[in-house]
């Protein structure tokens, strides 16, 4: 497709381990591996709406020194509380 430019994203759903603090961590840090290893700069992560406390999760583990070199920002969702984009830096 000529002309046509497709952001490619990886897409993380956390709805289905919110309640399981290690699975979070360990889904988190394997989505970026993937995105940095296939050089996609965008994921997509899906902690939910809920009470707001597994966003606040996500936002923290986004926060550690050798997680925050990898990326150069992170938008919320300003039409859907429960979506975060993560963009990459390479």
């Amino acid at each position: 497709m000529k002309g046509c430019l497709v952001m490619a994203k990886i897409k993380l759903d956390l709805h289905d381990i919110y309640n399981k603090g290690q699975d979070i961590d360990r889904e988190l840090q394997r989505v970026i591996e993937e995105a940095c290893q296939k050089k996609i700069r965008l994921i997509e992560i899906i902690p939910g709406k809920g009470s707001g406390q597994l966003k606040k999760r996500v936002l923290r583990f986004f926060e550690q020194k050798e997680i925050k070199k990898l990326y150069h920002r992170i938008d919320k969702d300003s039409k859907n509380f429960g979506r975060l984009f993560v963009h990459l830096r390479f």
